[in-house]
Parts: structure tokens; sequence; C-alpha cells
């Protein structure tokens, strides 16, 4: 039988925990609280898409009143985006393809993934997500409230990627956060979807589904599991899908 000390529950610290983990924010965390909490703070991951979303729609809200192309918005937004997080999932996206497809085994792949030069694959990866990225959100000027569904149903994939695949490593930082309970890995679903049901096509929903099932069955073939690598590879490419289908819808 569980103690009450062992049983789960959100704290409201947990959200500027969330965004001192995943961003460059200048928020003030108590850093021996958020080590200790883990993954147990999981299910805040989507407060961080709202508020990055959040930051970059009002920007391009404000920058579609202008004169500027929209392909200029779409750049300058991305831009803006890896500044706010640090492009710490573009950075799990590139070393993820140069992992996955530049090892032969899972040792191999793991290595390179851990190696912090840049890869073929991963430049290959990098230039294509960001590229079309910035057309979408071009293409989406008209709708900049998609980039908040978009970011914070991204982020809530995260944790249910972390709750079901085992860490394919025994150090590194997927490992050191720990796997969250399933229930703060389904709240933090449950807040994504939320979002995205108030700001996105539900095509767009299914779409993120298949991207992040896609790359969690590769990473389980490929690694035996997931890093915090694949987590960010898992982000950049749900985001994609359904900025994709937002941008074919409207």
């Amino acid at each position: 039988m569980k103690n009450k000390t062992d049983i789960w529950r959100p704290s409201l610290h947990d959200i500027p925990a969330s965004l001192g983990l995943l961003t460059r924010l200048p928020v003030r965390v108590d850093g021996d609280w958020a080590a200790a909490r883990g993954a147990k703070g999981a299910w805040a991951y989507p407060f961080v898409g709202i508020v990055v979303g959040g930051i970059l729609a009002l920007v391009v809200w404000a920058l579609s009143i202008t004169s500027l192309p929209p392909i200029a918005i779409g750049i300058l937004a991305v831009a803006l985006g890896l500044f706010l997080t640090g492009a710490m999932h573009e950075d799990g996206l590139s070393d993820t393809l140069d992992g996955f497809w530049g090892g032969w085994t899972r040792d191999a792949r793991l290595e390179i993934m851990k190696d912090s030069r840049l890869g073929v694959y991963g430049t290959a990866g990098l230039m294509v997500t960001l590229a079309l990225k910035a057309v979408l959100i071009g293409t989406l000027i008209t709708t900049p409230w998609v980039l908040i569904g978009a970011a914070a149903l991204s982020r809530g994939w995260m944790p249910i990627t972390m709750a079901l695949l085992p860490n394919a490593r025994v150090n590194g930082l997927s490992q050191s956060v720990g796997q969250p309970p399933k229930i703060c890995a389904a709240i933090a679903l449950g807040i994504g979807v939320v979002c995205a049901a108030l700001s996105l096509p539900w095509l767009a929903v299914a779409a993120s589904f298949l991207v992040v099932a896609v790359v969690g069955y590769v990473a389980h073939r490929k690694i035996g599991g997931q890093t915090g690598d694949v987590l960010g590879a898992s982000q950049v490419t749900s985001e994609l899908s359904i900025l994709l289908v937002c941008a074919a819808a409207f």
C-alpha cells in the first residue's frame, strides 16, 4: 500500500520548473526542488507551449499588420522560437537523425547522438524542417492562434513518450529526469488536447498522434527506447505536422 507521500500530485511549482527546463526564459526556479521532482512535473510541459506559442502568435499578429512579406514573418518567428527555447528540441532532432541513420548498431547510434558535432542527416533535417516551418507560419499569419495549440499539443505528447518508452541510456537528461507517472502523462496530453481543440482542426491532432507514434516506434527499433533527443525530435516533427494540416485547412 502506498504512503501518502508516494501519491503523485500536480504542483504549481512545476510550471516555472518546466519553463526553466525547456526554455531560456528568465524564470526563477528552485533547482534542488526541480531536480528532486524530476519527471513528476512533466504534466506542465504543455504550459511551456502555451507561453512560447503565445509569444510567437502575438509577434506574428503584430508583424502581419506591417508590409513585411509573409515569408519574412515566418523566418522571424522561427528565429524567435529558437531564441526562446535555446533550440533545444531542434538539437534533439538533429542528433536523432544523425544517430538513427548514421550508426549500424544500437550502441553506435547512441554514441553518435551524444556527439555534439553535426552530421549530414542532422544538417539536412534541420534545413528542411526550419525552412518548412517558416513557410507554414508565413501562410498562417491570418490565424496566428494555431501556433499556441501546436506548441502546447506537441509538448503534451512528450510525457506520453516518456511514460510509454523506457530510457535508452543509463545516463543523460531524459534518464536523470526519469519517467512520469501515467496519470501525470495523461494530464499533460489532456491539457495539450484542450488547447488544440480551441485552436486546431481535429485532423491536426490526429496527424500529430501519427507522427509521435512513428517516432516512438522507430526509436524503439533503433535504440530500444527514448532519450532527450528523441523527445525533441517528436516535439519538432509533431508540431510541424500540425502546422502542415492547418496550412492546408485554413
